[in-house]
């Protein structure tokens, strides 16, 4: 499912245009986004959890060369689903 595919179907489900479509998915994801990026948990209930997590400074291999390189410490975002989520995909 793609952005787009998201907008027609809130567009249906809640009566509006397009155009006030794409304006609430942009909002969402934008505030989704500015959130994540201040480093804060996004918990939406019965979807799931997002959170930023740091990662250290590791060791790594070129598997061409087989020189050890350092890998620099970074940013990773995590996804955990709520076990509503869960339930419903195996069911």
């Amino acid at each position: 499912m793609t952005k787009a595919d998201i907008v027609e179907r809130i567009a249906e489900k809640i009566g509006c245009t397009k155009k006030e479509a794409i304006y609430y998915t942009e909002a969402v994801f934008a505030l989704m986004k500015s959130t994540l990026e201040t480093g804060e948990k996004l918990k939406i209930a019965g979807f799931g959890n997002f959170e930023v997590k740091q990662k250290a400074d590791r060791r790594g291999r070129n598997p061409q060369t087989g020189e050890t390189i350092t890998i620099e410490a970074r940013r990773i975002l995590t996804f955990k689903p709520s076990n509503v989520l869960r339930r419903a995909i195996n069911q």
